[in-house]
């Protein structure tokens, strides 16, 4: 087994006022990127940042910003969710979402085709139902929520047909999910994550994006946390949860509790991926124990966006 890099960690400070932080997915190896797919993916993190933080600015709830910021990456073939998602075995698309506030309502929705943006869908299922995980929606009830609809060849780039035609493993390309939290300036959290899975997954295979506490989490009094990673690994975890209960009953700092809990429940079990989690303090963490980590943030000094 290939020795997995040591966790990279940015840890802002809490401050006074919003805060945002996101993930395009990690796994990715900077050096392999060309340049021009590297300039359009730092491109579009910008933007989901400025998305996120124009909101808060302007007042707005933490859900709202994440959805907003989700929805830009979601919009963007850089990216495995939305247009440019992953795709199975059978070269389709199934995507997952998830949306969490830190009330504790949620929603999420995994294998639907059909929305152009899964992160409305989740939210879709959190506010217009009573549930809170729908697996393949039907068209004529995303329709009902007034969400805005595509055909299936709308998820399908030329990219990710070729990624297809060249994998050998399901676990070759592994790697992907958006995501984001924030915090408001009620010090309310929300977290949003939304994905197309694994390259050459088998139809109907559902990873940790749409699973609440495991690649989604967010209460008010501790953090909200959106991941990413081997799906696998995350759920065996419950990783997102896990964090949120090294804050709450461990007495653990923000930093310390992510770090330890990649190198625990991720790295020692031979498995890769990253995460972004806000305090409602306003303290911000991204890690990641893979060579990249598609990531950005804003905690008022201007949008920033990485990828290595």
């Amino acid at each position: 087994m290939t020795p997995l890099p040591p966790v990279q960690l940015t840890h802002l400070p809490a401050g006074d006022g919003p805060a945002i932080a996101i993930h395009g997915g990690a796994g990715v190896d900077p050096a392999s990127l060309p340049s021009v797919q590297s300039a359009a993916a730092t491109a579009a993190l910008e933007a989901a940042v400025r998305a996120g933080r124009a909101i808060l600015d302007d007042g707005g709830a933490a859900l709202d910003a994440v959805c907003a910021s989700v929805r830009v990456l979601e919009d963007s073939e850089c990216f495995n969710a939305g247009r440019g998602a992953a795709l199975t075995i059978e070269g389709t698309a199934e995507l997952d979402a998830c949306v969490m506030a830190g009330d504790s309502r949620s929603g999420a929705v995994t294998c639907a085709s059909g929305p152009r943006n899964p992160v409305m869908a989740a939210r879709a299922v959190m506010e217009r139902s009573d549930h809170v995980l729908m697996a393949m929606p039907s068209l004529a009830l995303l329709e009902q929520w007034g969400l805005e609809l595509v055909t299936p060849d709308y998820y399908v780039t030329e990219a990710r047909r070729r990624m297809l035609e060249q994998t050998s493993s399901f676990l070759e390309y592994r790697h992907g999910t958006v995501g984001a939290v924030a915090r408001d300036a009620s010090g309310l959290v929300a977290a949003a994550t939304s994905t197309g899975g694994i390259t050459a997954q088998l139809p109907g295979r559902v990873g940790d994006t749409p699973l609440v506490g495991c690649g989604t989490w967010a209460d008010d009094a501790t953090v909200a946390v959106s991941c990413t990673g081997q799906g696998e690994l995350f759920v065996r975890g419950a990783v997102a949860h896990e964090i949120h209960a090294r804050l709450r009953w461990g007495g653990q700092g923000l930093a310390t509790a992510v770090r330890e809990t990649i190198d625990e429940l991720v790295g020692a079990r031979g498995a890769d991926g990253g995460l972004v989690a806000v305090t409602p303090a306003g303290e911000v963490v991204l890690a990641f124990n893979s060579p990249g980590m598609y990531r950005g943030y804003d905690v008022g000094a201007g949008a920033v966006a990485a990828i290595a």
